[in-house]
């Protein structure tokens, strides 16, 4: 589950503050009740796809379930200090663990375009399931050695190396064997 429910509380904060209901929310974002239930109470580790989604349907960025209080000023994030942990579940609306936990480089910065993470990616466990969004993903490896899914091919990245790719494409990362591995992402998101 996220650290403190951070998700599931702004999701919670965001819908109430528009009077919609979990049922109006589920439709307009093409999730489930159930789904959106477990998030605003942090029975589950979410997966990106339908958090996109469910950023859409509210008309806010991804970014603005991570942020505490906005502000236009630069953002400063000093090597360690990363105390935004966000965990996801790859593609898996169901799984009660992490899968990539996201530490987040742009956190409280108003209306940016881009979501820059540090991500530490975990080994696959189980199925892929590739999911796809509108936008764009640009990936370089720290540490370790990715294997990236999109669309048929396969890509394996070791440190140094990188990908950008049009996330509107069926796509999903994990570690290759049994490491950990971690990447710098950055998602740009049209909306």
């Amino acid at each position: 589950m996220a650290d403190k429910n951070i998700l599931g509380g702004k999701i919670r904060q965001i819908r109430e503050m528009q009077n919609m209901s979990v049922e109006d929310l589920a439709n307009s974002s093409n999730t489930s009740v159930d789904l959106i239930n477990k998030l605003e109470d942090g029975a589950l580790v979410p997966s990106l796809t339908p958090l996109m989604q469910i950023a859409r349907a509210l008309g806010v960025r991804l970014g603005t379930f991570l942020d505490d209080a906005p502000h236009n000023e630069p953002v400063v994030v000093k090597s360690g200090e990363s105390d935004n942990i966000v965990r996801f579940s790859g593609n898996c609306d169901t799984c009660e663990s992490s899968t990539l936990d996201f530490f987040s480089l742009a956190k409280d910065k108003a209306d940016r375009h881009m979501e820059p993470f540090i991500i530490d990616v975990h080994p696959r466990s189980g199925e892929i399931n590739p999911s796809s969004h509108e936008g764009e993903e640009f990936i370089y490896v720290l540490s370790g050695q990715i294997e990236i899914i999109y669309g048929k091919d396969s890509f394996t990245l070791s440190t140094g190396d990188s990908i950008y790719y049009d996330s509107v494409v069926s796509h999903h990362v994990h570690a290759v064997g049994t490491e950990d591995a971690k990447i710098l992402a950055v998602v740009y998101a049209p909306y």
